[in-house]
């Protein structure tokens, strides 16, 4: 179980530092450019987006490999426990949607657990992230 929880919390520090990283970067890139707000958003938007994809990655791989270990679990459910079934599900859990149609067994549950948190916190801090951007390029009469 302690090594679970190192990978956990290397899941979650590498996923923080990759949104930190775009966030920081998007910032100085939108500061700079000198075109229309909405492009501005727009640029922002994709940009985290980018990010939230990087981070879902992040967890898939890590679902393919811990679950090709039988000592961390398995995805149950999934047609064979392929990258895009890990894919999926990392979306699924990110989001906090969770369909249920593929299901995580062993320490992978732990993990699809601080997933859909860490997704909530880092959905959160774009939304905090864009609305300041918003506030700085939009005139308001």
């Amino acid at each position: 179980m302690l090594i679970s929880t190192f990978i956990i919390l290397g899941l979650v520090t590498l996923s923080i530092l990759i949104h930190y990283e775009a966030l920081l970067r998007l910032s100085m890139v939108m500061k700079h450019i000198h075109i229309l707000p909405r492009l501005r958003i727009v640029i922002g938007l994709v940009g985290a987006l980018t990010a939230h994809v990087l981070e879902v990655l992040v967890f898939a791989f890590a679902y393919y490999f811990l679950g090709k270990s039988e000592q961390y679990g398995e995805l149950v459910g999934s047609v064979s426990g392929t990258l895009s079934d890990c894919i999926y599900f990392s979306f699924s859990s990110y989001t906090s949607l969770g369909f249920g149609d593929i299901i995580p067994m062993g320490t992978l549950r732990y993990v699809a657990g601080v997933e859909a948190l860490l997704g909530l916190v880092l959905i959160a801090w774009t939304a905090s992230f864009m609305y300041v951007e918003m506030q700085r390029f939009w005139k308001v009469p």
